[in-house]
């Protein structure tokens, strides 16, 4: 197989496919309408700026956007990312999970709501020592 040119829009494509997000997800992380990112997805050539944009919301490096081609993708697929893939010399295991990413911010949400009521505390005893001056 030959190496072809990579089309920037359609690797934006297989990437938001792999990770099952719509264009109109997309398109409200980018603050977009859902026709702009499908108008994006057809251009063979992104601008930098655009892709790492993209690449940003959508977790993966620019660099594989923009390098990612007809062959690397098959290998990819037929890898299912199980087997730490290489694209174009980037290692990619994807390691995201949801749920610690939950639990992540429920203990975030904990920290500062202790934070609130020990400052609620510190204010009223302040108010305290005002009322019985």
């Amino acid at each position: 197989m030959t190496e072809t040119k990579p089309h920037h829009g359609r690797n934006i494509k297989r990437f938001r496919e792999w990770f099952d997000i719509k264009q109109e997800t997309l398109a409200s992380e980018l603050k977009w309408s859902q026709q702009k990112v499908s108008l994006l997805e057809q251009k063979e050539e992104i601008e930098d700026n655009v892709l790492e944009e993209v690449a940003k919301i959508l977790k993966v490096p620019a660099k594989a956007i923009k390098n990612l081609n007809d062959e690397k993708a098959l290998n990819i697929i037929s890898n299912t990312f199980n087997d730490h893939s290489v694209l174009n010399g980037i290692l990619y295991n994807p390691t995201f999970n949801p749920l610690d990413k939950y639990v992540e911010q429920v203990e975030e949400n904990k920290r500062l709501y202790e934070r609130l009521i020990s400052e609620k505390e510190t204010m009223i005893e302040e108010l305290k020592k005002l009322i019985i001056k």
